[in-house]
């Protein structure tokens, strides 16, 4: 470790920093380390102050329990201790965010919304790469048609159902003054109309190529541009009247590059692989070699979209997802930096001067990533107003050291604590000039929900959740509340993701739910997914419904939120009960072996019925949350878990036979991932909110110093 003003950091951190991210910043090494400084050793005492502040009120909230056990709960008298003890703070009195200079994807535009892993440099740029995608490639090689394909070969009857569909998609979002888009059998421009004529004339936004013989035309609905493609040489293209051979559609908005839930990031080589990809992508020269069919190429980011405007000047659209940062919560350190005492400093006070610093190279270029100067970091698992208001200070202390105007830093509240869903306008008070994001994330805020009331009684079953009043009252609060701050305009009102990426026809049947219930993005598992999603966002008028709701008021209480999801009345036998400890063990040893053993944060993995869900620490806190819970109140016993954890590991190590990396867990079970995957469920009641990072990180820790 090197000692820079008072601190201890490791040289492959240091490296990164002065060869490499602070050159063409204007930033001198003395400025950075001093200003890093100012964080690690000035605010980490606020930042344990609030870990504290934690612990003392979940200590309060298990007592209050405890004294109560074996009465009905009493949610009139529950609420009341909950605002004396100052878990529910004093409520903001009527006001609007005030942030400024945020860009249209995030402030007038509404559409899908990706979340990528920031250490894995080929899926960083395919996300980023995903404001634009084939909706022919999207039904052609998913079940989203109902079917997938049987062959690798093209199969012209499929072509022929994907052209019908896409025909289908063309009539509802583009009519025509007259007949069906099945009709057409050329497309020209004349005096700056499409025709054949379009119903709405505006929606025809230009083309590309001549008038006479476009090859690209142009169209936009809701705000979003849909492409026709035009080559009647293609696959699909031949089989086409009008030699359309695809409809590109704008997808994935926005993306988070995640440094966070979906990485495994616990030493400074990690955190540098991480801040290095971010690096690339603000320099615009990322890359990445990718192997197939036998061959390989290299990923660049795309160019921007050159074409005429309706009016016949030159215009662009932009060839990339507008990209957000996920730094760390309040709660983890990392041992890449020690403080004047020798203590591993806050992640996220890293995290905070570090993707801030990169983003400056965004800042010093035109047609970047953002137009309006603004850097925009998602801030995880913050627990109340205060939280959020620290989270604040410390980008203005970022800003400060860096130079940058105030309020540069844009910041995205995750509303997935459950301290932060009972003051969530208090919290978006709090940051009411920075807030550009806010959104809903099922799966942590029903782990932090189980692990608040851990002492009420044993929990619904996983599945159950969904149904229940107080993720009902949940999601509507969050949009309404949003609303009702002034974020309709001015920010992202988020819901969360669709976990199932194979399943395709599935999510084009949910998940228009979520724009019509107001979200203006939503999070979807693949660029694949998100074209298809992006047809979700032409049917609705995202901020048609937004004006409907607010017209409207609140949907759901602050009792409703508070309602706690017990078992109670709902007797399971056995069968049941083993059902759900090993539906929930297997899915936290999918995960977790890969995140031990080979670093991996996030992936798809088969679930007890080999279906492939995308997995990261939020779906393994709620696994592993209710598991201790049932422990906790005798649902189940330690034994019955214990032979259920070494039952799925079997079966986890038969899941996972082929891949040449992996290292099975049975018979044995004594390797360090099946130890953590134990940890996380026999000593979840005690792990800080229910958190998975504490284990994960030292288990990972002692793999990496093992091999």
């Amino acid at each position: 470790m090197l000692e820079i003003y008072g601190m201890q950091i490791a040289p492959e951190l240091v490296t990164f920093i002065e060869d490499k991210a602070l050159p063409g910043t204007g930033i001198s090494p003395q400025t950075f380390w001093t200003g890093l400084g100012g964080l690690v050793n000035g605010m980490g005492p606020q930042n344990r102050a609030l870990l504290a502040k934690r612990t003392e009120l979940q200590d309060k909230i298990d007592g209050w329990h405890q004294s109560r056990q074996g009465q009905p709960h009493d949610a009139v008298a529950y609420e009341a201790f909950l605002r004396e003890i100052g878990y529910i703070a004093a409520e903001s009195p009527s006001f609007e965010i005030e942030t400024t200079n945020v860009d249209p994807e995030i402030a007038n535009l509404a559409g899908p919304q990706l979340v990528v892993p920031i250490t894995n440099a080929r899926f960083a740029l395919n996300a980023a790469n995903a404001r634009w995608g084939s909706l022919y490639d999207a039904l052609y090689g998913t079940d989203a048609i109902g079917d997938l394909p049987r062959t690798r070969s093209f199969d012209q009857a499929r072509g022929d159902r994907v052209i019908a569909w896409g025909r289908v998609f063309l009539d509802e979002t583009f009519a025509l003054t007259e007949g069906s888009w099945e009709d057409v059998t050329g497309l020209s421009i004349v005096d700056g109309a499409l025709v054949p004529a379009l119903a709405e004339a505006t929606q025809f936004a230009g083309y590309v190529g001549t008038a006479e013989q476009p090859s690209r035309v142009v169209l936009k609905n809701n705000g979003l541009h849909v492409i026709l493609e035009i080559d009647a040489q293609g696959d699909i293209g031949s089989g086409d009247a009008a030699g359309i051979n695809d409809i590109t559609l704008e997808a994935a908005l926005s993306t988070i590059m995640d440094c966070e839930d979906s990485v495994a990031t616990v030493d400074a080589a990690d955190k540098v692989l991480a801040y290095s990809n971010w690096l690339g992508l603000m320099q615009g020269n990322l890359s990445a070699e990718v192997a197939k069919d036998g061959g390989s190429f290299t990923r660049v980011l795309n160019d921007d979209l050159a074409y005429t405007t309706a009016a016949g000047e030159s215009a662009v659209l932009k060839g990339r997802s507008l990209l957000l940062v996920r730094n760390v919560g309040h709660l983890m350190t990392n041992p890449a930096v020690l403080d004047s005492e020798g203590r591993e400093a806050g992640e996220g006070l890293l995290d905070a001067m570090i993707t801030v610093l990169i983003a400056m190279h965004d800042l010093q270029v035109e047609g970047g990533n953002s137009v309006h100067g603004s850097v925009y970091v998602v801030k995880p698992k913050m627990h109340g107003p205060d939280e959020v208001a620290f989270a604040a200070q410390i980008f203005d202390h970022v800003e400060d050291v860096l130079g940058l105007p105030r309020n540069t830093v844009k910041i995205g509240i995750m509303d997935e604590e459950r301290r932060t869903s009972v003051n969530l306008a208090a919290c978006i008070h709090a940051a009411k000039s920075r807030v550009a994001f806010i959104n809903t994330g099922f799966l942590d805020r029903t782990g932090d929900e189980i692990h608040t009331a851990m002492e009420a009684g044993p929990m619904l079953r996983k599945g159950d959740m969904k149904s229940t009043p107080w993720i009902n009252a949940y999601e509507a609060r969050n949009v309404d509340i949003g609303l009702a701050c002034g974020l309709s305009g001015r920010a992202q009102i988020g819901k969360g993701m669709w976990a199932m990426p194979d399943r395709m026809g599935e999510m084009l049947t949910a998940k228009v739910t979520h724009p019509q219930a107001g979200a203006s993005c939503a999070w979807v598992p693949s660029p694949t997914a998100a074209v298809l999603h992006a047809t979700h966002y032409h049917q609705v008028d995202v901020w048609a419904v937004q004006e409907g709701l607010r017209a409207k008021g609140a949907r759901a209480t602050l009792g409703e939120l508070l309602t706690l999801p017990l078992l109670t009345g709902q007797p399971l036998d056995a069968a049941d009960i083993m059902a759900e400890v090993e539906n929930n063990a297997q899915g936290i040893l999918g995960y977790v072996v890969r995140w031990i053993d080979q670093g991996i944060g996030c992936s798809k993995v088969p679930d007890i019925h080999d279906i492939g869900l995308m997995e990261d620490r939020a779906t393994c806190r709620i696994s592993s949350q209710a598991l201790a819970n049932w422990l906790h109140h005798c649902v189940v016993q330690e034994t019955d878990v214990m032979a259920a954890m070494q039952k799925m590991a079997a079966v986890v190590d038969d899941q996972n036979a082929s891949d040449a990396a992996y290292v099975p867990m049975s018979p044995g079970f004594d390797g360090l991932a099946f130890q953590a995957a134990c940890d996380l469920v026999f000593k979840g009641r005690v792990q800080p909110s229910g958190y998975t990072e504490p284990v994960l990180h030292a288990r990972r820790l002692e793999k990496k110093a093992s091999v």
